[in-house]
């Protein structure tokens, strides 16, 4: 038994299972979160040197940091806070590269020890704001961004960042206040009938080959699953390429049609190898595909699709989740799967990630990219359309796929995942938050996760489940590796 894990944009074969083992009072104060405990840190700050040693890592890290080397600068930081273990500016450094592959526990430490060492630090503060406003604890990060602002009173960011904090502490206690009404979502009332589409204006492709109609219930049949052309798709795709876009009112019958289709199946999506080998590459073995996190890499899912052949009933993906944000391409990302899932749902299974969320969008810029390329209503029928996507997957009865991890509690079955309440945002703690944002740890037990959400879970958490439920592999996503995967836990 063996947790594999697949890094950002990178494919897994699975090729057959027996192969593979306000009013302040209305807003709760932000409760006291529980984050991974501090690093230990080698003391080397007496040997001869180690100053200079230690501005020379810390440079070294900055480098890595521009380049967007994330985890080598958090290696060369570790390194340099051996020899300056309270230096401020390094704490402070490390925990802005923690915050960029989202270990926002991990930064929440380091900006606090950082503040600690140098209270008129403000980057300290703005680093642990920016963290604290990412698990949403909008409280927390005004107290820290307010700081900032009181440190650095011309600082314009700090203050766009202290305002934002204000705005959603007001949003909470809006919601607070009208939790009881019953709001109809966008879906609802939205009627894709009254988008203009002028042939004129429009060089895009279209799903009838004679291209746009004024029957609208023909144009809105033809998003209905299994009735897109493959051929639209595919021209869609090359679109997409060029980098243009489809035309909003087929966006906006794409969404609608998602929205019911994965509102009428399984929080757990059950599938098979398919019997028949890919078209492209008759001689290989049956297979279903399982990819990581593609983040907005429109190029690089091209780049999948070339190497391993387009998704079709022989040839099934499984993109297991953070389609979006990071990258420039998310909204071409999204689409291109939602295309190939109403054009053969057999082809190609979506489960949600961490990122397929509001707060994520908003942070990490899919949110922003949506409303540039559409509009803000658009964005909402996305939103929806996550709200409901599968949280975990099954290959042949014997193969675990989702986003992040498995629950620590002990027992959790199959069902129960089956019964976990979709069409929400995820829960500050739960099944749902777990199988989107957990971590695998070395050694067993849980302990709180590094990213500041859930927990940790070690390698007896993973064989008791996988058992408990005659599994035999645990497939997941939601870390970068650098060698494309990963197994734990064997």
């Amino acid at each position: 038994m063996a947790s594999e894990e697949s890094s950002d944009a990178s494919t897994g074969s699975v090729p057959s299972a027996t192969n593979t083992s306000v009013d302040e009072s209305m807003v709760p104060a932000d409760e006291e979160y529980l984050y991974p405990p501090v690093e230990e840190v080698v003391d080397k700050s007496s040997e001869p040197g180690a100053a200079e040693k230690a501005v020379e890592l810390k440079d070294k890290g900055n480098e890595q940091l521009l380049k967007g080397h994330f985890l080598e600068a958090i290696g060369f930081y570790s390194d340099a806070l051996e020899y300056a273990p309270t230096n401020a500016i390094i704490l402070s450094n490390r925990a802005q590269a923690y915050i960029k592959v989202e270990n926002y526990g991990l930064a929440i430490n380091d900006a606090t020890a950082a503040m600690e060492s140098d209270p008129k630090y403000a980057k300290a503060y703005y680093r642990r704001g920016s963290a604290q406003y990412a698990l949403t604890h909008y409280k927390d990060a005004r107290k820290d961004f307010k700081k900032v602002c009181q440190l650095k009173p011309k600082d314009k960011d700090a203050r766009a960042k202290f305002q934002a904090c204000e705005k959603a502490v007001r949003e909470a206690a809006f919601l607070k206040a009208i939790e009881s009404e019953k709001t109809a979502p966008l879906s609802a009332t939205y009627d894709p009938n009254a988008i203009s589409l002028s042939p004129d204006s429009y060089d895009g492709p279209n799903p009838l080959p004679e291209g746009p109609t004024g029957d609208m219930d023909i144009e809105a049949s033809m998003f209905e699953p299994g009735n897109l052309p493959r051929d639209f798709v595919l021209a869609a795709m090359e679109h997409f390429k060029n980098q243009k876009l489809i035309h909003k009112r087929y966006v906006a019958r794409l969404l609608l049609s998602c929205l019911e289709y994965f509102k009428t199946h399984p929080t757990l999506t059950e599938i098979s190898i398919p019997e028949g080998a890919p078209e492209a590459t008759p001689d290989a073995e049956p297979r279903v595909t399982v990819c990581g996190d593609t983040h907005g890499q429109y190029y690089d899912v091209l780049n999948i699709f070339e190497m391993n052949g387009t998704p079709s009933h022989n040839n099934p993906y499984l993109f297991n989740g953070d389609f979006v944000d990071r990258g420039s391409f998310s909204v071409e990302v999204i689409l291109t799967y939602l295309l190939w899932k109403m054009s053969d749902p057999s082809c190609i299974y979506l489960t949600r990630g961490n990122h397929e969320t509001k707060n994520m969008n908003k942070i990490y810029g899919f949110e922003g990219e949506v409303k540039a390329k559409y509009d803000d209503k658009i964005f909402e029928l996305f939103l929806e359309v996550f709200c409901y996507l599968p949280l975990a997957t099954v290959i042949e009865n014997k193969v675990f796929v989702t986003h992040g991890g498995l629950p620590t509690t002990e027992g959790v079955t199959l069902d129960d995942i089956r019964k976990i309440k979709r069409g929400m945002e995820p829960p500050e703690s739960g099944l749902m938050s777990d199988l989107l944002w957990s971590d695998p740890q070395p050694f067993p037990g849980k302990s709180p996760s590094k990213r500041g959400i859930g927990f940790s879970f070690g390698p007896d958490i993973t064989h008791r489940f996988l058992e408990h439920n005659s599994l035999s592999l645990l497939v997941r996503s939601h870390e970068v590796k650098e060698e494309g995967y990963l197994v734990e836990h064997g």
